[in-house]
């Protein structure tokens, strides 16, 4: 029976599963912020240079030598 409370203490003063749970909701939040970000600049740069296209096709300085032409 001595055993048994011996075992039970060890695994109430045992913090490691905790801290290892902790770390891997801090690793997620970690994850999902990184990934928002990179999905957020992606889209400003998309509409950066689709801007610019935009503007290159106005002033007829397109890629393709005339008005008009796409990027």
């Amino acid at each position: 029976m001595k055993w048994l409370i011996d075992v039970a203490g060890q695994f109430h003063d045992d913090e490691n599963g905790a801290a290892m749970v902790e770390y891997s909701i801090l690793i997620g939040i970690i994850a999902a912020a990184s990934i928002v970000a990179v999905i957020a600049i992606g889209g400003w740069v998309g509409s950066q240079f689709t801007g610019l296209c935009a503007n290159l096709n106005t002033k007829g300085l397109s890629s393709t030598g005339g008005a008009g032409g796409t990027c």
